[in-house]
């Protein structure tokens, strides 16, 4: 039997994307040519691997069966024929799209950005905020991490958790509650708040540990970012819930007092996210490990400050 591995390239692409456009795109190649390879695919397996639902193109139960086994044998593939050789960071030219949360960002940022410039002066990191709905740059290419507080739903998704943060609450030095021992949940509950959300909602799990003790809360107002909830709460007497140790740069800075919250809430992971296309990309793995680095590095300065 001749065998065209070109086929298992193209059976990945489509599988990656669900999509004969899509595909075409990310090798490189017309629609119709894509199209026409899908038909050899479909010769050669017997299986119609992508079906139309309306308006977009669904996978098989064959094509979800193998979709992971392909990806593992294009991947392999690449390996042994991709020479190997050491990276030379100083001829590294590339540039990186990061997308993260912003007190994430504002703490990693200085000692990631330090790192790159001494041992990678060809590279250059896009930092970008968090997007107000889900997207899929990361499947698409155009983003190669993401560092949040959600584990990804997709199978090709790849993720770690590096690191975890509390929720406090943060006030300014005229606060009422500035000056309390303790905050209680009755008092937390007659504040006047601001909710930190991407997407604008007015309530959070803040509001479910509320209702069980029958409590409810006045939300002002939503802001899309940490930093700019603190600069609001550091002019007025707003409270916000914040992760500690990520937002202490902005914290320290402005003055702000910190409680612990008076009820129990889940810790906040930190998770970092890239596709599996990266998995063993030298560059893509270097960044990863330096960003690792750069939160361990951000603790132990922060902790010993603290």
């Amino acid at each position: 039997m001749h065998l065209d591995l070109n086929l298992l390239t193209a059976l990945d692409a489509l599988l990656e994307h669900n999509s004969v456009a899509g595909a075409a795109e990310r090798l490189n190649l017309s629609a119709p040519a894509m199209s026409r390879t899908l038909g050899r695919i479909r010769r050669v397996t017997g299986d119609q691997i992508l079906v139309r639902a309306g308006r977009t193109m669904i996978p098989t139960p064959y094509a979800l069966e193998i979709r992971g086994e392909v990806h593992d044998l294009v991947q392999r593939a690449g390996g042994v024929l991709r020479p190997a050789h050491d990276l030379d960071l100083a001829t590294l030219d590339r540039a990186f799209t990061v997308r993260g949360h912003d007190a994430v960002t504002t703490a990693i940022g200085p000692a990631l950005l330090a790192t790159v410039r001494e041992q990678a002066p060809g590279v250059a990191i896009r930092l970008l905020a968090e997007a107000s709905s889900d997207t899929g740059e990361l499947r698409h290419g155009r983003v190669d991490l993401e560092i949040g507080a959600t584990e990804p739903d997709v199978p090709e998704i790849n993720h770690v958790t590096i690191g975890r943060d509390r929720l406090v609450a943060a006030v300014g030095p005229d606060h009422p509650c500035a000056t309390a021992a303790d905050l209680t949940a009755d008092r937390f509950a007659e504040a006047d708040h601001l909710i930190v959300s991407r997407r604008g909602r007015l309530t959070d799990p803040i509001d479910v540990s509320l209702a069980e003790l029958g409590l409810r809360r006045r939300v002002v107002a939503s802001v899309p970012t940490s930093t700019a909830a603190l600069y609001l709460v550091a002019q007025s007497e707003l409270m916000v819930a914040v992760p500690e140790h990520m937002c202490r740069p902005t914290l320290v800075k402005l003055g702000l007092r910190t409680l612990p919250l008076p009820f129990e809430l889940p810790s906040v992971p930190i998770v970092l996210a890239w596709h599996q296309r990266y998995d063993n990309d030298r560059p893509h793995m270097w960044l990863r490990a330096r960003i690792r680095e750069a939160l361990a590095f951000y603790e132990q300065v922060a902790g010993q400050a603290s």
